[in-house]
């Protein structure tokens, strides 16, 4: 997760030790910070998204980011996407959103995965 908000695994413990980022305990003790709570965060606080450098390279099909918004009717979805500094705001088919099983806090987003 730190990759992804573009800060040190440090920072992130430090933000969840302050209270800035909720976690709960697994049942072996680990942190874990559930996906709405992440789009939560990434919201309210754009400063802690913003990665050191940026990747360079083709940004077809590949989206390193969370999902931070999806709001469906019965024809269309608005889905909002965080990828580094960057918003992107998408309208879509609710069918194709629900083909990418798009849901709030869903990170990195589905698109991204690499086929294996």
């Amino acid at each position: 997760m730190a990759e992804l908000l573009g800060v040190s695994a440090d920072t992130v413990r430090r933000w969840c030790d302050e209270g800035r980022l909720v976690t709960v305990r697994t049942e072996g003790g680990h942190r874990l910070v559930e996906g709405a709570e992440l789009a939560r965060f990434v919201r309210e606080d754009e400063a802690a998204y913003a990665p050191e450098q940026l990747q360079v390279q083709s940004a077809r099909n590949r989206f390193n980011g969370v999902v931070t918004r999806v709001e469906r009717d019965k024809l269309t979805a608005v889905i909002e996407l965080r990828a580094g500094r960057f918003r992107i705001v998408s309208l879509l088919t609710r069918e194709a959103a629900d083909a990418l099983a798009l849901e709030e806090g869903t990170w990195p987003a589905p698109w991204s995965r690499r086929p294996t």
